[in-house]
């Protein structure tokens, strides 16, 4: 009898939308009810790896050069890929802001190894986006302008229904408003449920 393949979700946002919350309260919601699922944190695998070249803080990552961020990617997407679950949802960025310019964060190469059954972009407005990030302490967030995440957020739309041509992987977009976090957690919990 042939395995089951596990089913890798990849969960996408930039800094500031709440994904992270939103995949917590999903992920736990789904393990009290009995499923097995397994949430990684991409650049927390980049992290670690970073650690061996004398990284201290994961927020330097972005300002390492770019064939270095390259060979760390490669070395989270093979490590994602070995990992055992029934549903493995993979909590990583689109695009990173390098001194380069935008850098994809699960370029072609990446994307198609990790291979992955479904793609979801959880998003909010810019003015919500920009509030959360300045009430963001625990991380070194660059802190930008309105209109700057206007165009983050337009080149995350983009990028997501890129990567769904390329992997043939359904998308949907959740959208995380401040006082609407219960019904985006109940989106993602659907949207993950259909995976399994």
């Amino acid at each position: 009898m042939e395995e089951r393949r596990k089913k890798i979700v990849i969960i996408v946002g930039i800094p500031g939308v709440g994904k992270s919350t939103l995949i917590s309260n999903a992920t736990e919601i789904l393990q009290n009810v009995g499923t097995t699922i397994c949430t990684v944190v991409f650049g927390t695998v980049m992290f670690e790896e970073a650690k061996k070249l004398g990284i201290n803080d994961r927020d330097q990552i972005r300002k390492l050069s770019i064939d270095v961020q390259q060979k760390l990617q490669t070395m989270a997407a093979q490590y994602i890929s070995g990992l055992k679950g029934s549903t493995v949802v993979v909590d990583t960025h689109l695009f990173i802001k390098t001194p380069s310019g935008y850098y994809p964060g699960l370029p072609m190469n990446l994307i198609l190894e990790l291979k992955p059954d479904k793609l979801i972009l959880v998003t909010a407005n810019s003015e919500e986006i920009l509030r959360r990030r300045k009430k963001d302490n625990t991380r070194a967030r660059d802190i930008i302008s309105d209109e700057e995440i206007k165009k983050d957020l337009s080149v995350s739309q983009s990028m997501i229904s890129c990567l769904s041509i390329l992997t043939g992987a359904p998308f949907e977009i959740i959208y995380n408003h401040d006082d609407v976090i219960d019904s985006a957690t109940s989106l993602m919990v659907e949207s993950l449920k259909i995976c399994k």
